[in-house]
């Protein structure tokens, strides 16, 4: 090849690359999505577990939500108050005051506890006892039954089946609410990490009933509401209820509950 077209090949491959390179600044400038950099801060904030606890499609979600002022800057269960006021530093605003939640599995109706009406064999998933008899073995149909659906997801590791009982790890939970909208028995609630006793059972069943099927099971007596100091049990078809709000953790209810059903946490 003679040196003329040598030059000439290398002429066009420069100007080719010129066209490009203005052609690709030029749609970099035109196409250019506006980044918020609040929004990328708060992001870098979070602790990126995706779990959804804050109601939103994970910490991305979050994060536009908080930078559009559309969530608060403690949303976060995950991360709880240090990572809020982190956020709120970001924000440029005061961090409200947030209290820590634990979940908890109302129930004690483990296997020395519970009645059974038959042996289950088969697929151990909580949410196929609605297609089994009774709604699974126990007698109980409120109880819990033990095959770990919460457990597969909880992203922390923070609730395990004991002795046929699910179980919360206080320490470990974070709040996310993963347990709580897997349970088929609703049988898991958000409870403040504070509170200091609570009724492990959800049966509405009348006395004669609860009786036959856990040892126990809170069998609406009353006898809790009538001897706290403070006013914070109620007994509303046939189960009593703590409200935390009032309890001074003064223990009386669990001691006067003739099943236990009452107990500290």
């Amino acid at each position: 090849m003679s040196i003329t077209g040598i030059l000439a090949a290398a002429a066009v491959v420069g100007v080719v690359g010129i066209f490009v390179g203005l052609f690709l600044g030029a749609a970099g400038i035109f196409f250019k999505v506006e980044v918020d950099e609040k929004e990328e801060a708060v992001l870098a904030a979070l602790p990126g577990n995706n779990c959804g606890g804050c109601g939103y499609a994970g910490c991305s979600g979050l994060a536009a939500a908080i930078a559009r002022g559309e969530a608060a800057v403690n949303a976060c269960p995950v991360g709880g108050a240090a990572v809020g006021e982190k956020i709120a530093s970001i924000m440029g605003v005061e961090a409200d005051a947030s209290e820590r939640m634990v979940a908890f599995v109302a129930c004690q109706g483990d296997c020395g506890r519970a009645a059974k009406d038959y042996d289950y064999y088969g697929v151990e998933d909580c949410r196929m006892m609605g297609f089994v008899p009774g709604g699974g073995p126990k007698s109980c149909n409120s109880g819990c039954l033990g095959y770990g659906t919460c457990v597969a997801a909880c992203p922390f590791d923070a609730i395990h089946v004991v002795d046929g009982v699910a179980v919360v790890d206080k320490e470990a939970c974070k709040a996310c609410g993963k347990c709580v909208a897997a349970c088929p028995k609703h049988l898991i609630s958000l409870i403040p990490y504070r509170a200091k006793y609570v009724v492990a059972c959800k049966s509405v069943d009348k006395g004669p009933v609860t009786m036959k099927a856990c040892q126990t099971g809170c069998i609406g007596c009353g006898i809790c509401a009538k001897n706290c100091p403070g006013n914070a049990v109620t007994v509303t078809e046939f189960h009593a209820e703590i409200d935390q709000e009032k309890c001074v953790g003064c223990g009386v209810c669990a001691e006067k509950c003739p099943k236990k059903s009452i107990k500290p946490i």
